[in-house]
């Protein structure tokens, strides 16, 4: 790991996509589901290294991915990196990328990790999230306030009652923190399903960063066909 800077920190993209995707139901993973006629992950990566914030991309595959290979990714540019060194879980495979940058990453550098299957990131989504924390002590995520009443449930599935939704927001990706900091606490946190839990443990408040409703995930097969009618009738416009 580089020493600490004294210029600016550069920023560095992780993109998590050694996962498979099992609740699509597809025969292939989820991240290489076709999408406008490229693979779903392609969208996103396109948006991350068109950045002229991010300095360098890294997508880190499982072990065996032999999907990858099978695309063209030269379009894209010398930003986009494969790192064959992902883990079980999301934890596991950014812990694993963060490590395998150590060489070129210094510890007051910024890395803001991306989920696979979000393919409607938009570059105002990354200019916002940047600027908004370029300062901050700890960093932060995109997210959006929760508009839905939340029922919790029992284990039949019936009410057990409502949450309240005031103060609550629903967690979306870019998640932007300092490099050290990032490694430190997920070293510490395996078990957590995103960065801003791990963050969270080691006792640091991370900042919510305001996005919006397009920047969804993919889940199940119906998000699919949602994200192509976003991103078709995007058309560069920003909200």
């Amino acid at each position: 790991m580089r020493a600490m800077q004294n210029f600016h920190p550069r920023h560095f993209a992780i993109v998590p996509a050694a996962g498979s995707g099992s609740r699509m139901g597809a025969v292939r993973p989820k991240q290489y589901l076709p999408l406008l006629g490229r693979p779903l992950i392609h969208h996103a990566l396109s948006v991350l290294c068109a950045s002229p914030d991010i300095d360098k991309v890294f997508v880190v595959l499982s072990v065996d991915d032999a999907e990858w290979s099978r695309h063209d990714w030269s379009t894209l540019g010398g930003k986009l990196v494969p790192l064959f060194c992902g883990g079980a879980t999301r934890a596991d495979s950014v812990l694993g990328g963060l490590r395998a940058i150590s060489g070129e990453a210094a510890q007051s550098d910024w890395v803001l990790v991306h989920d696979a299957a979000r393919p409607c990131l938009a570059p105002w989504h990354i200019d916002k999230l940047v600027r908004e924390l370029a300062h901050d002590e700890v960093g932060g995520l995109l997210a959006v306030p929760v508009a839905d009443t939340l029922k919790r449930a029992d284990p039949q599935r019936h009410v057990a009652g409502t949450v309240p939704r005031d103060s609550l927001w629903q967690a979306q990706t870019p998640q932007m923190f300092r490099y050290v900091m990032l490694r430190r606490a997920l070293q510490g946190a395996t078990d957590v399903t995103d960065e801003a839990s791990a963050i969270e443990a080691a006792g640091l408040r991370p900042r919510l960063v305001q996005g919006d409703a397009t920047n969804l995930k993919v889940t199940y097969p119906l998000d699919l066909h949602l994200a192509e009618w976003i991103l078709q009738n995007r058309e560069g416009a920003r909200p």
